[in-house]
């Protein structure tokens, strides 16, 4: 097994470890941010964290032909906390365990975190070093990327002079994104009345074994989702059984991987059969994405009697089979999904149940219509609907200095021809384009995989060769 310090660039993997030591889920990102400011104070760069907790280190071009151009390079500093069922870790204050196997590094059953940690370690180095050509440059290292863009929704541009942005947000080396979708969040609100159990016996419903993935850039996989399947055993065994309680996924943006519902029934083995049933048919659809696919059912010890009404259980079943989910729209001119919506959490408070889901298109009509569509089921199933903050998609433009760096300089270190994209995946490009005018942006990264699952993993060559072509972007930039 390698080790840290013998892989060749060893530097970017070190702070990689470093920042990974710190709690850094979405949201809670007031110790990663401090970090990261006395780690720049310390080194004596200009450095601003602002009320949202973004950092900005800028850094003073390294030769005088360079003095009038400025670069901001982009990316955040959250993370999506994954973990199996079966492991034991708090995020609060837990470190993530790099593991490396061959060439790629995991973590120890939970998500890795290189989605973005990877680009705030290689900015660290790039920073760090004196060995460098680059003009001035202004590292943008945001908040909440990963559940609701909340760090540049309210980032004051006036704290930033470029012009030209290198967003290092993206997944899979020699592919530049110059395009992506928007997006946000939306719930159904499902008043939760109560009634006492007319049956005797309680059970535990439970879908696990999914794969997950990344309810963007995986949506079109047809990879199953443990949310909208376990909406499928409710309604064929509605009949028999009341629901004590539901919940699945954990985070909106990645395709939910488990969920549960603790139901009541003396009709075991009636449920039994259905379940053995659908399981099958289940298994069969996704043997290719999902091939670990299970449904289990076992008994719970309670005394509790208290049950979903019939009109609750009838407007949570319902609600979470009639929610559209996976790709809605696809493009007939290229392979790119348009909109697509993700269930991703299905969770209770005291007086409701939420089901969250993901929207996401690049065309803000039809992401209009998707939002009007799920009011209306709302409307249909008498249930609150309640909208979050949406986030604008990034336009294609057809002409980049930037985009045309990129290209031109990885075929003079690469020897071969970069593939440029657009994807359906949000990225911050789009607010910071709608903030900063004129800005001439570009997206790219390492290979990675199975972000936002307990088996994201990180390409360390690759990783290598990004870095190299970072650096070299950055000699080569003369705007």
């Amino acid at each position: 097994m390698k080790k840290l310090e013998n892989i060749q660039g060893e530097k970017v993997f070190k702070n990689f470890e470093m920042i990974n030591q710190i709690p850094r889920c979405s949201k809670e990102e007031e110790k990663i941010s401090n970090f990261l400011k006395e780690w720049a104070e310390e080194r004596d760069f200009e450095v601003i964290q602002d009320e949202a907790l973004n950092i900005i280190i800028k850094k003073p071009a390294t030769d005088k032909s360079k003095s009038n151009s400025t670069l901001i390079l982009q990316g955040h500093m959250d993370m999506v906390c994954e973990k199996n069922a079966d492991k034991e870790h708090d995020f609060s204050k837990d470190p993530i365990k790099l593991v490396i196997k061959d060439d790629y590094i995991y973590a120890d059953n939970t998500t890795l975190g290189a989605d973005n940690g990877i680009a705030v370690a290689m900015f660290m180095t790039i920073l760090e070093s004196n060995d460098i050509k680059h003009p001035n440059l202004e590292v943008l290292i945001t908040t909440d990327e990963e559940s609701g863009m909340t760090g540049v929704l309210n980032l004051d541009p006036a704290n930033l002079k470029g012009k030209t942005l290198i967003n290092l947000d993206s997944e899979g080396e020699g592919i530049f994104t110059a395009g992506c979708a928007g997006g946000g969040r939306l719930s159904l609100r499902i008043k939760k009345d109560y009634r006492d159990s007319k049956f005797n016996n309680t059970y535990k419903i439970f879908v696990s074994g999914l794969s997950g993935g990344h309810s963007g850039i995986d949506i079109d996989k047809e990879k199953a989702n443990s949310n909208k399947i376990l909406g499928r055993v409710l309604y064929d065994i509605e009949e028999y059984i009341d629901i004590n309680e539901i919940y699945g996924g954990s985070k909106t943006n990645a395709i939910p991987r488990e969920a549960t519902v603790v139901i009541k029934t003396d009709e075991l083995e009636v449920i039994t059969n259905i379940i053995n049933k659908l399981s099958e048919e289940v298994k069969n659809e996704y043997q290719t994405t999902d091939p670990n696919l299970d449904i289990s059912i076992e008994l719970v010890k309670t005394n509790n009697k208290k049950v979903f009404s019939d009109e609750t259980k009838k407007k949570l079943i319902r609600g979470i089979n009639l929610i559209k989910n996976g790709p809605l729209k696809k493009s007939t001119e290229i392979d790119l999904v348009i909109c697509s919506n993700n269930l991703g959490v299905i969770k209770e408070d005291e007086n409701y149940i939420e089901l969250i889901c993901a929207p996401r298109s690049s065309t803000k009509s039809v992401l209009k219509r998707f939002r009007q569509e799920m009011k209306q089921l709302s409307q249909v199933l008498d249930v609150e609907y309640v909208e979050g903050d949406f986030y604008p998609g990034w336009e294609y433009s057809s002409e980049s200095y930037i985009r045309d760096l990129c290209k031109k300089t990885y075929k003079e270190t690469f020897k071969n021809k970069a593939e440029v994209i657009a994807i359906h995946a949000g990225l911050e490009c789009g607010f910071l384009s709608e903030k900063i005018s004129d800005l001439d942006a570009i997206s790219f990264g390492p290979d990675m995989q199975d972000i936002h699952t307990p088996n994201e993993h990180l390409n360390i060559n690759s990783t290598q060769r990004t870095y190299k072509l970072l650096c070299n972007i950055l000699e080569n930039y003369e705007k």
